[in-house]
């Protein structure tokens, strides 16, 4: 039986140059103390309405505003570089 010769692959003329380094992502100071005081700013608020300091009474909308500032600072970590 006769053996098969395959199939070649082309050979490349010039060696090709490796990709440009890229740039460093830095998140902006700002963005980085907006991100953390959001996440204060919750767990503050939530320690306030615990004491029962903050307007409203027994109302839990000041709860839901502390999860709701702490939750934001959290998503802003995933594109915190």
């Amino acid at each position: 039986m006769p053996k098969s010769k395959g199939r070649k692959k082309p050979r490349r003329s010039t060696p090709q140059a490796p990709p440009p380094p890229s740039k460093e992502k830095v998140s902006p100071t700002w963005y980085v103390a907006l991100m953390f005081s959001l996440m204060a700013i919750g767990a503050i608020v939530i320690i306030l309405n615990y004491i029962g300091l903050l307007p409203g009474g027994t109302d839990n909308n000041w709860l839901f505003v502390g999860l709701g500032a702490i939750g934001i600072g959290f998503l802003m970590t995933m594109n915190y570089h």
